[in-house]
């Protein structure tokens, strides 16, 4: 019980942060299932929250059959992501080092996909991370790209 009250106080802390929302672009079959819904891979879009001019792109899996049609299967913890500049860029707040910026559910209660935006100030650049986490243990699997900022530094905290 000691090291569950930290875990739910951070999962509860962590719902009052402002994230970004996803909007779907598409999605494929990639198995097909004859009296349910396919396996699939979806593409998601989200503009990142504190930094105008940046998009990002998600894709992961999503199980079909009768438990992923009511919102109980745990899709699997394969996915992408791709962040690109397609405006002029400007910052809505000086940013910290490292922030979460997205995050989405990968099954019914448990698993979240997560992207976390991080500051190169180095190389003036934002790096996005995107992996997934369970409550007990989380995936090693993950995906990483970068936005070069040019013409102003980087604001940060």
């Amino acid at each position: 019980m000691t090291l569950l009250r930290p875990l739910l106080l951070a999962a509860s802390l962590s719902s009052l942060l402002p994230l970004a929302h996803a909007e779907e672009i598409g999605k494929i079959s990639t198995t097909f299932r004859l009296l349910s819904p396919n396996d699939k891979v979806v593409v998601e879009a989200f503009d990142d929250p504190s930094v105008a001019g940046v998009a990002c792109y998600v894709s992961r899996a999503q199980t079909g059959g009768y438990s992923g049609a009511v919102g109980l299967a745990k899709d699997p913890s394969r996915f992408s992501v791709a962040c690109r500049q397609i405006g002029t860029i400007s910052f809505a707040k000086a940013l910290p080092k490292q922030e979460e910026v997205f995050k989405e559910s990968a099954s019914f209660i448990f698993k979240h996909v997560r992207v976390v935006r991080m500051v190169d100030a180095k190389r003036n650049t934002l790096v996005y991370l995107t992996y997934s986490d369970k409550l007990v243990d989380g995936s090693p699997d993950n995906a990483v790209t970068a936005v070069p900022v040019s013409g102003q530094n980087i604001p940060q905290k």
